[in-house]
C-alpha cells in the first residue's frame, strides 16, 4: 500500500511540476523571441532611415557600408529593395537566397507586408531546436510614401543558447523540486503507513493465535492513533475472554482428575466383591467409561496447555525427532502386529531443520502414530518419511494402508471429538489430531489429511524451514 500511495503522490507531483515548468519555459522562449525582435527591428529602422535619405551615390555607398558591417558583425543577411522589389543594396546571405525554401517564403510574405507600410511585429518562437534564422522586414518611408523595404535574415544562435540555458535551469529546478517533494512524500507516506503496518502485524499475530500481539506505534495522524487505542482495547478484551475460557477448561480438567482417579480406584477395589453375572458386566462397562473419561480430561488439559501458547517457536532438528519417535514406537507396532518403517523413498532426510514450538515434530508424530496403532488392522503397514518441500516447508509424512475414511469425512478428522462412524467404538478421546493440528498451527505450519492409494490414510505435517546456518 505504501508503494501505491507513493506512486500516486509521485504521479501527482510530476504532473504538477510539468504544469508549472512548461508554461514558464514557454513564457521565457516567447520573451526572448520578443527581445530579439526589438533588438533587430531597431537596426532595421536605422537602415530604413538611411535608405529613405539615399539620394546620391555617396548615400548608396554609406548604406552599403553600414549593412555590410552589420552583416559581418552579426552574420546576418540584409537586403534593401525598391517599391518594385528590386534589390538596391545587399550584404551577407539574404533571406531570399534559396528560392522555394521556407525562409524564402517567409521573406516574400514579410516583404509584401513591408511594401504596404507594415512592419514585422511577430517572429516564430525561438526554442533550442530552432528556427536557426528568422526574417523581419521594415518599410522605407511611411503610409503612402513607402519607397522600399529593408529585409533582414537574423541568425538565432545566441537566442537559442539563452533559451537552452534557461530551460536547463528550469528543468534542474523542477527536478530538484520534484526530488524534494518526493522526499517529503516518502516521509508523509511512512508517517501515514507506519501505524497501519503496525496494526496489520498485530492483527496477523492475533490471527496466528498470539494473544499478546498489540499495536505499539504511537505515530501517525490522530485518527490512526485512536484506532490503535481501540484495537488494543479490543485485543485486550478478547485475550482476557479467551484466557478465562482456557483457564476454566484447564482448571476443570485438572480438578476433575482427582475425584475421577478416586472413582476409578474405588471401582477397582469393588471388583472382587461383584458376583459373576450381569452385575460384573455392568461393573466392567462402568470402569471402562471412567477410564475413558480420564483420558478425555487428560486430552482437554493438554489442549488447553497447547492453546495457551506460552512457549515461543524455536529451531529444531526434524530429522532427528522423526528417527527417535520411529525408534520409540517400533516395539508398540510390533506388539500390535503392524510394520513401522521408512517410506520407499528412503530414510528421513538428514539435517532437516524447522522452526516450531519445542518438540512440535515429536509430539505431533506421537499423535499420528498413536492413531495408526488404533485404527490400522493387524498386519498393516505404516510408512514415515521426512523431506524438504520445494515450497519452503519441512514435510513429515505418515501413510498407512488401513481402511481409511470416506472422502467427505476427511475434513472432519481434525475437529475435536470427531470420529468417522466406522470407528466410534475405538478407544480414545477424539482429541489427538485436534491437538496435533493446534500445535502445527501455532508453530506456523499445518496438518493435511488425504486418502492413500489404493486405501488408507496419509497425514502430512508441514513446518516452516529454519533459515540456513551462517558459517
Amino acid at each position: 500500500m505504501r508503494r501505491r500511495l507513493l506512486a500516486v503522490l509521485m504521479v501527482l507531483m510530476g504532473v504538477a511540476a510539468l504544469l508549472l515548468c512548461l508554461p514558464l519555459a514557454d513564457a521565457y522562449a516567447r520573451g526572448r523571441t520578443e527581445h530579439l525582435l526589438l533588438q533587430r527591428r531597431s537596426e532595421a529602422v536605422r537602415f530604413a532611415d538611411l535608405a529613405e535619405r539615399m539620394r546620391t551615390d555617396a548615400d548608396r555607398a554609406e548604406l552599403s557600408a553600414e549593412i555590410g558591417r552589420y552583416a559581418q558583425l552579426y552574420g546576418a543577411g540584409v537586403v534593401v529593395v525598391d517599391p518594385a522589389g528590386t534589390p538596391v543594396a545587399r550584404a551577407g546571405t539574404g533571406p531570399d537566397a534559396v528560392p522555394g525554401s521556407k525562409t524564402a517564403s517567409e521573406a516574400a510574405d514579410s516583404l509584401r507586408r513591408a511594401l504596404t507600410g507594415r512592419s514585422t511585429d511577430r517572429l516564430p518562437t525561438v526554442r533550442p531546436w530552432g528556427p536557426s534564422t528568422v526574417v523581419l522586414a521594415e518599410p522605407v518611408g511611411r503610409d503612402e510614401r513607402v519607397s522600399g523595404a529593408v529585409l533582414m535574415s537574423v541568425p538565432t544562435g545566441a537566442a537559442r543558447r539563452d533559451v537552452t540555458v534557461r530551460w536547463s535551469l528550469i528543468g534542474a529546478g523542477a527536478l530538484a523540486a520534484f526530488a524534494a517533494a518526493a522526499l517529503v512524500a516518502a516521509g508523509i507516506s511512512r508517517w501515514l503507513m507506519r501505524p497501519l503496518l503496525d496494526l496489520d502485524r498485530a492483527v496477523e499475530g492475533l490471527t496466528a493465535g498470539s494473544l499478546q500481539a498489540r499495536a505499539v506505534s504511537g505515530t501517525g495522524p490522530p485518527e490512526l492513533r485512536h484506532l490503535r487505542q481501540h484495537f488494543n482495547a479490543m485485543a485486550e478484551a478478547v485475550s482476557d475472554s479467551i484466557g478465562r475460557q482456557r483457564d476454566f477448561v484447564a482448571d476443570a480438567s485438572h480438578q476433575l482428575r482427582n475425584p475421577l482417579a478416586t472413582l476409578v480406584l474405588q471401582l477397582e477395589n469393588v471388583e472382587p466383591y461383584v458376583t459373576p453375572g450381569p452385575g460384573r458386566a455392568e461393573h466392567t462397562r462402568a470402569l471402562d467409561e471412567a477410564e475413558r473419561l480420564e483420558e478425555l480430561l487428560d486430552g482437554l488439559l493438554a489442549l488447553a496447555r497447547v492453546e495457551a501458547g506460552a512457549a515461543e517457536p524455536a529451531e529444531q532438528d526434524v530429522s532427528r525427532a522423526v528417527r527417535e519417535r520411529v525408534r520409540a514406537w517400533t516395539p508398540v507396532f510390533r506388539d500390535a502386529g503392524l510394520a513401522l518403517e521408512p517410506a520407499a523413498s528412503g530414510p528421513a532426510e538428514q539435517g532437516l531443520r524447522a522452526r516450531a514450538l519445542p518438540d512440535a515434530a515429536g509430539r505431533i508424530l506421537d499423535a499420528l502414530l498413536d492413531n495408526a496403532v488404533k485404527f490400522v488392522p493387524s498386519g498393516g503397514r505404516v510408512e514415515v518419511s521426512a523431506t524438504r518441500g520445494a515450497d519452503g516447508w519441512a514435510v513429515v509424512r505418515v501413510a498407512d494402508d488401513g481402511p481409511g475414511v470416506r472422502e467427505d469425512q476427511l475434513g472432519l478428522l481434525l475437529r475435536r471429538f470427531t470420529r468417522s462412524p466406522e470407528h466410534q467404538n475405538v478407544r480414545g478421546s477424539g482429541l489427538g489430531l485436534a491437538i496435533a493440528d493446534e500445535i502445527a498451527r501455532i508453530s506456523g505450519g499445518r496438518l493435511d489429511v488425504a486418502g492413500n492409494t489404493p486405501h488408507g490414510l496419509v497425514v502430512e505435517l508441514r513446518l516452516p524451514l529454519a533459515p540456513p546456518l551462517v558459517p
